[in-house]
């Protein structure tokens, strides 16, 4: 099953935010590294800019951090037909342009699952859907993910 990952997921992987969260997120990446894991290349460019703002750390610092993660997993491009459907999502659904291009994204790359806590749980559109990995109870389609062996 392919999964996207949200910034907010690298960016708590990267140890920003409060421990619980901070250790889910890495032991969810860490179980993630069997499974074909998408990152769309939009999360990587506000990953680098969470890194250098709110956690204060250098060009250099960010830039390693977010070169790591895209020789971890496979990186998506934004593409035009993305940011259509992307626009098509702000207005049908209300959601902010640059989360909504992180779905259409997760979208055109065939992932079942997009990894967040920024949309609404269970929110499902074109087959993918959104799943908040720090609820309880967990998704059973996480679930059923994460069981999985590695």
């Amino acid at each position: 099953m392919r999964v996207a990952l949200d910034t907010n997921i690298l960016a708590y992987a990267e140890g920003l935010g409060d421990d619980l969260r901070c250790s889910t997120a890495m032991r969810l990446v860490e179980q993630l590294a069997g499974c074909e894991v998408v990152l769309p290349a939009q999360t990587l460019g506000e990953l680098s800019r969470v890194l250098t703002g709110k956690a204060k750390r250098s060009a250099s610092q960010a830039r390693e951090a977010v070169l790591s993660w895209a020789d971890t997993f496979d990186v998506a491009d934004s593409t035009w037909f993305a940011f259509q459907a992307a626009l098509d999502l702000t207005v049908d659904h209300q959601l902010p342009i640059w989360d909504a291009l992180i779905l259409a994204v997760a979208a055109e790359n065939h992932c079942r699952l997009l990894l967040s806590e920024d949309f609404q749980n269970a929110f499902t559109w074109r087959g993918v859907t959104v799943v908040n990995p720090f609820v309880e109870p967990r998704s059973p389609l996480l679930a059923g993910l994460l069981s999985i062996p590695n």
